[in-house]
């Protein structure tokens, strides 16, 4: 996004001479989007960026998808896919496994405890968000601490790696779990939000303040490594593989962290979602003011606590609605929801209300959300313009059930307000 940072040392004027305490020279590096025609940032590398001196194959396995056929809302029970402490001992690069995708955008889960190889997406842009545990992300640009409910926007073509934290030694006690949205595309705030100079507007739900940018300039001595430290950086890009990914290893003879400054408005940063400020009204407010990224042909949004309608006369859960134009991802990480009787969603669920089916409230909840006045849930969810695949960890956590959960002729309890779009 349009917000100028500068870390370390960066010479005074750009594409000019940058040399080291010893005269040497720093190499220059233009990282930029769409070309020379969006934003970019300059990167000043001890060594040539592109230097490697091997290649190999990174088999990357689980990408083919299946599509949604016979068409059918599915719930999907994140939390059973890593339910044994084995499938635990991974790490968020190489462990995700595939849960929705299409050509725009694919939405990935992993548990993870180890430290992650060096890795960069050469396909499009990343948003990784935290729903519980801790890690620190080491990046080119710096580094962050992320808890529970950061958003973690990583560029296109960033190198960095993933350090979790101990879940003995995190503040939720929990290991690392990470919902990863993968863009073959940018990832942005919704340019309704921006001025035409790329300010965040005084409507937008969060501001500048709100994010946090890398530290200062990391260097390889900084984390106890040697500038020389031969490293294997691992790339995923496009190819004819399944899901149109592919993956390959380079090795370079140094290590990535050589970036002694840098300047610009492209990085990444970390926006958390208790920062996201709810827009309510006297009637129910539909998905959009919930929006928080987009991409192309998808978008972001997420649900938090918030007082609801207050209209003498509103229903606070939504209405029924068909998905003309779109498929909806509801992944569902703290509230109410396993409350909600009938349906099975809970904690960890993904719900996947497809394109041309109409859902609303379990039965029930209609009746049973007036009078309420506050909803205490906390969801991410995800709408595509094309309709979604089922990956193999879809098809891994389908509880086989939820297309049913509306029929009211089958014995069913009492369900909590619905709340999801």
């Amino acid at each position: 996004m349009a917000h100028y940072q500068a870390r370390g040392h960066i010479p005074a004027k750009r594409h000019t001479q940058h040399r080291s305490d010893d005269g040497s020279l720093y190499f220059e590096e233009l990282m930029g989007e769409e070309g020379f025609s969006s934003d970019s940032s300059l990167l000043y590398h001890r060594n040539i960026p592109s230097t490697i001196t091997s290649t190999r194959i990174w088999d990357i396995q689980g990408q083919a998808t299946t599509p949604n056929h016979p068409l059918a809302p599915l719930h999907l029970k994140l939390h059973d896919l890593f339910a044994d402490e084995a499938s635990t001992k991974t790490d968020v690069v190489t462990g995700r496994r595939l849960v929705l995708g299409n050509g725009d955008v694919r939405i990935s889960y992993v548990v993870a405890t180890e430290t992650s190889p060096w890795y960069r997406n050469g396909i499009g842009d990343e948003c990784l968000f935290v729903e519980h545990g801790e890690a620190r992300v080491e990046t080119v640009f710096g580094a962050f601490d992320l808890a529970e409910g950061d958003y973690l926007i990583v560029p296109r073509a960033t190198n960095h790696r993933w350090i979790p934290t101990a879940a003995s030694e995190s503040a939720d006690g929990k290991p690392l779990a990470v919902y990863a949205i993968e863009a073959n595309s940018h990832i942005a705030p919704p340019k309704r939000y921006l001025s035409k100079y790329g300010q965040l507007l005084e409507h937008a739900p969060y501001c500048e303040r709100d994010l946090r940018t890398p530290s200062e300039a990391l260097l390889a001595e900084h984390i106890g490594a040697s500038a020389d430290d031969e490293t294997e950086v691992y790339i995923k890009h496009r190819g004819n593989g399944p899901g149109g990914v592919v993956g390959t290893i380079h090795t370079q003879p140094h290590h990535p962290l050589d970036v002694v400054g840098w300047d610009g408005c492209l990085y990444p940063y970390v926006f958390n979602v208790r920062d996201f400020e709810p827009i309510t009204g006297r009637v129910h407010q539909p998905p959009p003011v919930h929006q928080v990224f987009e991409g192309y042909n998808f978008v972001i949004c997420n649900f938090v606590p918030r007082k609801v309608d207050y209209h003498p006369l509103s229903i606070p859960v939504p209405y029924y609605h068909s998905n003309v134009d779109s498929d909806e991802v509801m992944f569902y990480v703290a509230g109410d929801y396993e409350a909600r009787k009938g349906s099975g969603i809970g904690k960890g669920s993904i719900s996947l209300h497809p394109g041309g089916h109409a859902h609303g409230p379990q039965p029930g909840a209609y009746e049973a959300a007036i009078g309420v006045e506050y909803f205490d849930e906390l969801a991410v969810m995800v709408d595509t313009f094309r309709p979604l695949e089922i990956g193999e960890a879809g098809r891994a956590s389908d509880d086989g059930l939820y297309a049913q959960s509306w029929s009211r002729g089958e014995k069913r309890g009492a369900s909590e307000p619905e709340t999801h779009s």
